[in-house]
């Protein structure tokens, strides 16, 4: 009944959290005033109102976050946040999950905050809550929250504590739970790989594809990788060197995939076809998957997890009924929100696997997050990563907020 009052006092009080939260702590945020209260913690976060281009629906906001937390809140200090490009399909209004819509956000209209994964500080907890204390980093437990912001609010519930961050960055603990958790369960949960296996990708120079050539060198596996062919032979060739020097067995392009000679070349580095291709990974769709698929050993199982190239994805008859392949989709969003504790143990054995140097980063270009940071430089930074061939993912990195 208090925060309902309070609430209906102070319309514009501004809650940058999920939907079951806002109604709880929306009283303790309120909008910025250069006169506000002393001791309230000053925030920014990058909403929207409506879906549609970044650069078009993007808007940065301001609030403060009072001092006085409930006793089952967490204040938290946002470190690193990445811009994956589910985070944009969500903008754009064609990705399965939104966010909802809040008036409770303090903005003109309804808004969501964008992003969906990051590594967060713990600055405050309230006085019930027992299980990280201040300085700790924690991750979130579900997807929807809302990550591209300096600091929030969280509940116990909604969090994931790294238990060790002793050696890590906060872009590597960031970035672990989507791409590095969907390579992890696609080879782990569909078929049983034995050491000599072989899984065939595309899309491997992705972050997904990256991790997936580093897990399988490590638990035994050999892999085929495919790449977009590159604008010179040099730049191919060195993507294709990348590649190798994580763990890749072979790297070739999609041209050379496409190549009626690639089944001997494949015939070969298989002993004969002895050597079974159990599993695929596709995040491109189109032909090019389709010539994927006639490579899968009889009984494999194609995982499908993106669609780069927006094109559908045609079966062959023949390796349904002839070869008995199998199709899946993977979804690495709904396997979280259903899987936390599996979750969990995914997060911490990459991170341990970090932490020892037997799993590299992926290539980032970070992008500074300052108080003063403009929000038209914040804009391009999303709206970039809709680009052609980029150096790395774009991963907001926090400063002076």
């Amino acid at each position: 009944m208090v925060l309902q009052q309070a609430a209906r006092a102070h319309p514009s009080s501004a809650a940058f959290l999920p939907r079951a939260l806002a109604p709880r702590y929306g009283p303790w945020l309120c909008r910025r005033h250069k006169s506000g209260p002393y001791g309230y913690t000053q925030a920014k976060a990058l909403v929207y109102s409506k879906y549609g281009e970044p650069s078009d629906v993007l808007s940065l906001h301001t609030h403060s976050i009072s001092p006085s937390l409930p006793s089952s809140a967490l204040l938290l200090r946002t470190l690193a946040s990445p811009i994956n490009p589910a985070d944009i399909n969500q903008i754009q209004g064609v990705y399965p999950v939104k966010p909802p819509f809040t008036s409770l956000l303090g903005t003109s209209a309804p808004s969501a905050v964008g992003g969906n994964e990051g590594c967060f500080e713990v600055v405050s907890v309230g006085s019930a809550i027992k299980s990280v204390t201040k300085g700790d980093w924690v991750i979130m437990k579900n997807t929807g929250f809302g990550t591209w912001r300096t600091h929030t609010l969280a509940e116990e519930k909604d969090i994931l504590k790294i238990g060790n961050k002793e050696g890590l960055t906060p872009i590597q603990v960031g970035t672990v739970s989507v791409n590095p958790c969907t390579a992890y369960r696609m080879l782990k949960d569909f078929e049983k790989m034995s050491e000599g296996d072989w899984f065939i990708q595309n899309g491997a120079n992705s972050g997904v594809g990256r991790a997936a050539i580093q897990l399988g060198r490590q638990w035994g596996l050999k892999s085929i990788n495919i790449i977009r062919d590159r604008p010179d032979a040099a730049a191919t060739l060195a993507m294709k060197n990348e590649l190798l020097g994580l763990g890749a067995t072979k790297v070739v392009t999609e041209s050379e995939l496409m190549d009626q000679s690639f089944k001997e070349k494949v015939n070969e580095w298989t002993s004969g076809g002895r050597e079974l291709i159990k599993v695929g990974l596709n995040c491109v769709g189109g032909k090019p998957t389709s010539a994927l698929i006639k490579h899968l050993s009889p009984s494999g199982h194609l995982i499908t997890y993106g669609g780069m190239s927006k094109q559908p994805l045609s079966l062959p008859v023949s390796a349904l009924i002839f070869k008995d392949i199998k199709f899946s989709g993977y979804w690495v969003s709904r396997w979280s929100d259903a899987h936390p504790d599996d979750k969990k143990r995914t997060v911490d054995e990459i991170l341990e696997m970090t932490r020892k140097g037997t799993f590299k980063d992926i290539p980032v270009q970070e992008l500074r997050w300052d108080w003063g940071t403009e929000e038209t430089t914040l804009k391009k930074a999303v709206q970039g990563t809709l680009s052609g061939f980029r150096a790395g993912k774009g991963v907001f990195v926090y400063g002076d907020t």
